[in-house]
C-alpha cells in the first residue's frame, strides 16, 4: 500500500495561510514520490484576511479548511483525523498562517502556544519515530513543541532573525540555511527548510529544497503492511473435489464408510497378452 503523508494547511496565501508555492510544491513532490496526500486544516474562521496586492485586512473571515480546499484539490479533513494510523508521515508548508492559525505565536512569540491537535499530532509522531517536514514558518512549530522535548534541530533561513532567536529560546538547535538546502535531524527525524523566509529566494531554489525535504520523509516512512488475504473453504466444484457422499465406497476411508457398508470386489485382471508371436532366433546352418 501506497504511504500516507499528512500535509496540514491553514488557508490559502502567504500573508494569511499556508503559501501557495511551497505547498503546491510538497503536493508535487508527494505524488511523484508515490505516496498519497492526507490534507487537514482547522475547523475554524481565520481571524484575519489580508488583500495580497496592497497588504490591509479585508473583507470578513473566512473558514480555513474552506480556503485550504482551494490549494489541496482534494477533500480536507479537521486536523483531529490524523493520527498515527491515519498517516506515516508529515508535512507543513510555510505561509503566515503557521503564526496566526496553527499558534498564536504572532501573539505571544517565544511564549506562544501551538494548537492543541497539532501539538498532539507533533508529540506522536515523535514517539513513533515518524519523518516529519517543516517548511519557512512551520519550523517554528517544531521548535516549540519538540524544542523541549527533544532539541530539535530546525532552520528559519539566516541566524539572526527575530524567528530564529525564539526557536532558539523554545528549546531547539536552530542552523543557518540556504532557499535551496535542508536541515535534516536524523535522530529526530525532522527535516526542515527556510522556503521562501530567504531574502531574494527564487521559485527554483526553493523547488529543489522542498524536493529533497519531501523525498527524505517519503523514504523515511515505514511501507504500510499490505491487507491479510482471507481464505476461505474450498468449493465443490463439479468435475473438481467430491465430497464424502460422492466418492465410491472403495474411495471413502473405512471411518466414512456406514455401518455395514462394505467395498466391492473388483476382480482381478489378467494381463492381456499380446497376440504378436515373439521373434525366434535363427537357427545356426549345417555343415555337411
Amino acid at each position: 500500500m501506497a504511504k500516507r503523508v499528512g500535509v496540514i494547511l491553514s488557508g490559502c496565501g502567504r500573508r494569511d495561510g499556508s503559501d501557495p508555492a511551497e505547498t503546491l510544491l510538497a503536493l508535487l513532490v508527494i505524488e511523484r514520490a508515490g505516496a498519497v496526500a492526507v490534507c487537514a486544516a482547522p475547523d475554524g474562521d481565520q481571524k484575519a484576511v489580508v488583500d495580497h496586492l496592497g497588504g490591509e485586512v479585508t473583507g470578513a473571515p473566512r473558514n480555513v479548511r474552506s480556503e485550504a480546499a482551494r490549494l489541496a484539490g482534494s477533500p480536507v479533513l479537521p486536523l483531529a483525523a490524523l493520527d498515527t494510523n491515519t498517516v506515516d508521515a508529515l508535512v507543513i508548508p510555510g505561509g503566515e498562517g503557521a503564526l496566526t492559525l496553527l499558534s498564536n505565536y504572532a501573539e505571544k512569540h517565544e511564549l506562544c502556544q501551538v494548537d492543541p491537535e497539532i501539538a498532539r499530532l507533533l508529540r506522536a509522531l515523535l514517539t513513533a519515530h515518524r519523518p516529519m517536514g517543516f517548511v519557512g514558518l512551520s519550523a517554528l512549530l517544531a521548535a516549540r513543541v519538540l524544542g523541549p522535548v527533544a532539541g530539535v534541530r530546525v532552520t528559519l533561513g539566516s541566524r539572526g532573525t527575530p524567528a530564529s532567536k525564539h526557536a532558539a529560546i523554545m528549546g531547539a538547535d536552530v542552523r543557518p540555511c540556504t532557499a535551496d538546502d535542508v536541515i535534516a535531524d536524523q535522530k529526530a527525524r525532522v527535516t526542515t527548510t527556510p522556503g521562501f523566509l530567504v531574502e531574494g529566494a527564487r521559485l527554483a531554489g526553493v523547488a529543489r529544497a522542498i524536493d529533497r525535504l519531501v523525498r527524505v520523509v517519503v523514504a523515511d516512512a515505514k511501507d504500510r503492511a499490505a491487507a491479510p488475504t482471507v481464505v476461505g473453504p474450498k468449493p465443490s466444484v463439479a468435475g473438481g473435489e467430491r465430497s464424502s457422499n460422492e466418492r465410491s465406497p472403495n474411495e471413502r476411508p473405512p471411518s466414512e464408510r456406514p455401518s455395514g457398508e462394505r467395498p466391492a470386489v473388483v476382480p482381478a485382471v489378467s494381463p492381456a497378452i499380446s497376440s504378436v508371436e515373439p521373434r525366434r532366433r535363427p537357427r545356426a546352418a549345417r555343415r555337411y
